[in-house]
């Protein structure tokens, strides 16, 4: 069994396909050969059902249930699903012990005890005595150089945007 599927790892072995079989394809490009043979070849397609372990196998539908008891892959995925069922235990174990710590934040209380104010772009803020209760002054603050302002309009007119004007 170990060699065998060491064997089907390597991506440059040549896999026989199963709708027609002059065609050898490497391992690495079979999956995507079986979705194209199977829609040129309806008639074998029918034929032949899927192994629920791995879908590179297509195996005649009469011989389906054999195979399905002897697939080497049906052990991988056994194994995995013991794998999963142990951490699963352990998790739940885990999950179980764990409490949510003491919450000390008093989101209301630090609001009304903020010390700075907070940053707006383009704006200086002068609060008196850094409480929320007095009076907050804002005054604009341009960053630009002396002389210059901003545009009242963009330089442009966009294409679906003409405002009724014929170009």
């Amino acid at each position: 069994f170990h060699r065998t599927y060491i064997d089907s790892l390597d991506p440059e072995k040549l896999l026989q396909c199963p709708y027609d079989k002059n065609h050898q394809i490497r391992a690495c490009r079979f999956p995507y050969h079986l979705v194209k043979c199977r829609k040129n070849h309806p008639d074998v397609a029918n034929k032949l059902a899927t192994c629920p372990f791995n879908a590179r196998h297509q195996v005649p539908r009469a011989e389906i249930s054999h195979h399905i008891s002897s697939c080497d892959d049906k052990s991988c995925i056994e194994q995995d699903v013991v794998n999963q069922t142990r951490n699963l235990g352990q998790e739940t174990l885990a999950e179980s012990t764990w409490q949510c710590p003491p919450c000390d934040e008093d989101w209301d209380k630090d609001l009304w005890e903020q010390t700075s104010t907070p940053f707006v772009w383009g704006t200086t803020n002068y609060c008196g005595n850094n409480s929320p209760a007095s009076n907050i002054v804002m005054e604009h603050k341009s960053n630009l150089a002396s002389g210059m302002r901003v545009p009242k309009s963009l330089p442009y007119v966009l294409p679906w945007k003409n405002n009724g004007n014929a170009q």
